[in-house]
């Protein structure tokens, strides 16, 4: 039997009350693929500069092989976002750029479909990856970084722990140019909010 890159037995799946993430599959891409065309206008703001391909079935296959070369790593933990009640996909957060060695730390990134913003799906979601992150992978920070006028992003995080820590200036290219981004971090030590109040 042919070992395929997007095909796997242990799965990554974290339950929540509201919703459930788990790693992507190839089988996600037309509900992907229908939730980013219709939030484009929310997320250009927030994202780089899609490729004219991006929302491709090939472009999806390279992600989901990329996604499973990351993970077999362990510098990548994406998660999609499912809606329990449904199973409707309401956008996806990933655990990525984790160094080990003296560091032990990771980057949390995320994005919610237009139609899911502010409902609380991606603060559930975020109160699963915190103590997979702490008590799952052993890290011992955690970083996250928001566009200053993110003031929805900034307060997500700091409901859940995160505390402002600086300014880095023209740390991304988002949305065509580069752009400064507030760093945030949460340490384990830490007291984060994981009761999916956040």
């Amino acid at each position: 039997m042919i070992a395929l890159p997007f095909m796997r037995n242990n799965s990554l799946k974290l339950q929540g009350i509201k919703v459930h993430i788990r790693e992507p599959y190839l089988s996600d891409y037309q509900a992907w693929k229908v939730l980013r065309e219709k939030s484009r206008a929310f997320l250009t703001p927030w994202e780089p500069t899609w490729a004219p391909d991006v929302l491709e079935k090939s472009a999806f296959r390279h992600r989901i092989r990329h996604y499973q070369e990351e993970i077999n790593k362990g510098t990548t933990y994406p998660f999609f976002i499912f809606r329990n009640e449904d199973q409707q996909l309401v956008g996806g957060i990933t655990l990525n750029n984790i160094r080990r060695g003296v560091g032990q730390n990771g980057m949390i990134g995320y994005w919610s479909g237009a139609a899911f913003a502010g409902k609380g799906y991606m603060s559930e979601a975020l109160a699963l990856v915190i103590p997979f992150a702490f008590q799952h992978l052993g890290l011992h920070r955690l970083e996250a970084a928001c566009i200053p006028n993110n003031i929805r992003s900034i307060s997500l995080l700091e409901k859940a722990g995160f505390q402002q820590e600086g300014l880095l200036r023209s740390y991304l290219k988002i949305n065509g140019k580069w752009q400064d981004h507030i760093l945030l971090s949460l340490l384990e030590s830490d007291k984060y909010n994981i009761d999916n109040k956040v």
